[in-house]
């Protein structure tokens, strides 16, 4: 049994200790956000915070990491406020958005400890991969949330999860629909 404290919450989980954490996140608590890559830690879309630091949680066995605090994307804000959150979509840096979340999580890593971190420092941390090539506005993102963690600018939030697609129509207006032909 492995003892953890995933998103605030306390979990034992009754699985090998040779689980990867990846595992026992999407398998045996269904959060899913964590996503499953490579399975060798290169590309990064299973990240997730281990007490204060980005890991890639496909190489890690829950036996390891006992009694730690994991944060998943899920676990980031409820509210899907966090700036890191809302300065990717400010920045529109999801396309595929498959690789997202643990980017995500890396950059909320990151600005956790440097909040005005320098684009060589971005570069250097944010090691993720994306085939869809949004790498520059990853990082303006990143630069705009710490901004925004340090009081300099406030990016506006979108529509809240659960919304009626008619009223985020309403406070997006990308997201009204075509005209009908």
């Amino acid at each position: 049994m492995s003892r953890l404290t995933v998103n605030d919450q306390p979990i034992v989980y009754k699985l090998d200790p040779d689980t990867p954490l990846l595992w026992a996140l999407r398998d045996a608590s269904n959060l899913t956000g964590t996503k499953y890559g490579c399975g060798t830690g290169q590309c990064g879309a299973c990240t997730v915070d281990i007490d204060g630091h980005a890991v890639r949680s496909c190489r890690v066995p829950i036996g390891s990491i006992e009694g730690t605090y994991v944060t998943t994307i899920e676990g980031l804000s409820r509210e899907r406020n966090h700036p890191v959150q809302l300065a990717f979509i400010a920045e529109a840096v999801p396309q595929c958005g498959f690789c997202i979340p643990g980017m995500v999580m890396a950059a909320a890593a990151l600005l956790a400890r440097n909040s005005d971190p320098s684009e060589d420092l971005i570069r250097a941390q944010i090691t993720n991969l994306c085939r869809c090539g949004v790498y520059p506005r990853v990082v303006e993102a990143i630069q705009r949330a710490g901004r925004a963690m340090r009081g300099e600018e406030v990016i506006p939030a979108g529509p809240r999860p659960g919304i009626d697609p008619a009223d985020s129509a309403r406070l997006v207006p990308a997201l009204v629909p075509p005209p009908a032909r």
